[in-house]
């Protein structure tokens, strides 16, 4: 390929091909193949410097879950352990014992009987976390039925349509059937009632969310296992829950502290979250835990000798950042209780402030409100709208650097176009007038169109998870 075929070449600076040019290096840079000379450190982080300068501002995407902002100090401190390898446990054991020390915080703040005995790993996220929780539902089922002599071909989880990607993706790789509940207008999650009408003798168990990533709220899960108490009652089918608290298991022990939904109530087996969503960590870090030792198998515990001593684990990547867990264990000692509860108190005042502010516009309807949930929440167009979209309002809202993702409710529920904003650590009082302001703004430019709006983009464009 010639170097002058500039659609396989870096555009440049001046300064960048000044610099190249005295070293006697070629002008234009190849995109898409190794250069036959490599740059110099400087140079290469110039080029893609420049390259990122157009990327949205982080502080302004409220479409992720995912940390955007952390203390200096934090910062600070991950980046001295940036080459610290988590599963090189005897080569890096302080970092490990760090690991540990963040597990049993956890165990507690989950209210595990006994924390000491409580046992689980740090994951990538949580998605790795949802996957070790649901092989080990399918383990334990699997053995109960070949111990009594029954078919273990065809177990099955029941969830609601609601529910993340991941328990998608689980139930493909680990060749599980997905019983999946569908959410309705009036009803945009799982409750006991619907979670027991698809269970059988083959439910491996019941996935409760806390926290959908759709609208923020909570599931009842104490709900879900009444439900299933009276069905081992009527059956004898005894069946767990996992519960996927990505982003609650760091909100609700702070904001609804007598909420239960952990290990309170005994058929939660098994919890995963996310340290990268509410408990404050750049991506990417995340914990399962199983309420004491015998919920998980000594099979699915394996252990390496080959790095240096003898050293278990339990998760499904292998070598994983030990930076992130050093991040978590910071956060646990800088905030501590106190500081997490004031965290989630300000965001969910944050939260609350926007909704609401959001609400008094006649162009849009609440389809549901962060007070006591997550500080996430989703809105809908009122039905008197009808020359623009919630589409075209997040498009709008771009010029503006702000990162608000449109998409369709899952099956049954297609019809229904939201806006969902995400408040996270970073985002503040002064940033939610500014947003609403934009909005306010953003609306009335829509309202002084007439006719319908060009047709807006579809709607997996603007979804960021």
């Amino acid at each position: 390929m010639a170097l002058n075929d500039r659609s396989d070449h870096l555009g440049l600076n001046t300064f960048v091909e000044g610099k190249l040019a005295a070293a006697n290096l070629p002008i234009e840079v190849p995109r898409n193949r190794l250069a036959d000379t490599g740059l110099e450190a400087n140079l290469a982080y110039q080029i893609i410097h420049d390259h990122l300068m157009l990327d949205g501002n982080a502080r302004l995407n409220l479409a992720t879950f995912v940390g955007t902002w952390m203390e200096p100090e934090a910062r600070r401190l991950m980046e001295e352990c940036a080459d610290k390898n988590m599963i090189d446990k005897d080569e890096y054991p302080q970092t490990a014992e760090l690991e540990e020390r963040c597990l049993r915080i956890l165990a507690e703040l989950w209210h595990a009987e006994d924390p000491a005995k409580a046992i689980g790993t740090s994951t990538t996220g949580s998605s790795e976390g949802c996957m070790l929780g649901g092989m080990v539902l399918k383990w334990h089922w699997r053995q109960k039925r070949k111990a009594s002599g029954l078919d273990d071909r065809r177990p099955n989880l029941v969830m609601g349509t609601n529910t993340q990607i991941c328990w998608d993706k689980f139930c493909a790789y680990f060749d599980v059937e997905p019983r999946m509940v569908p959410i309705t207008p009036t009803r945009l999650h799982l409750t006991g009632e619907e979670a027991v009408a698809q269970c059988d003798e083959n439910t491996i168990g019941v996935v409760g969310i806390l926290g959908s990533t759709f609208d923020g709220r909570y599931e009842p899960i104490a709900g879900i296992q009444r439900c299933l108490d009276e069905l081992q009652e009527r059956t004898g089918l005894d069946i767990p829950i996992h519960v996927d608290a990505a982003s609650g298991g760091f909100v609700a022990p702070f904001n609804s502290p007598d909420l239960l939904w952990d290990f309170r109530l005994p058929r939660v087996k098994s919890i995963n979250t996310s340290g990268h969503k509410y408990g404050g960590v750049l991506p990417g870090v995340g914990w399962v835990l199983w309420r004491e030792q015998s919920a998980l198998p000594e099979e699915l515990r394996f252990n390496v000798n080959y790095l240096g001593g003898e050293m278990p684990t339990i998760g499904m990547n292998f070598s994983r950042p030990g930076a992130q867990v050093v991040g978590q264990y910071f956060n646990f000692l800088h905030l501590g209780r106190t500081g997490y509860t004031h965290r989630m108190a300000a965001l969910e005042a944050i939260a609350c402030r926007v909704a609401d502010g959001i609400a008094a516009m006649p162009q849009f309807r609440l389809v549901s409100h962060p007070m006591g949930q997550l500080p996430v929440f989703a809105v809908e167009l009122d039905q008197a709208v009808t020359n623009w979209t919630v589409f075209q309002l997040s498009d709008k809202l771009r010029e503006r650097g702000w990162l608000i993702p449109a998409y369709t409710m899952p099956a049954d529920c297609e019809e229904m176009a939201v806006l969902r904003f995400v408040i996270r650590a970073g985002f503040s009082r002064d940033m939610a007038e500014q947003l609403l302001t934009d909005m306010q703004r953003s609306v009335q430019w829509f309202e002084s169109l007439s006719g319908p709006m060009p047709q807006p983009q579809t709607p997996e464009q603007h979804f960021h998870h």
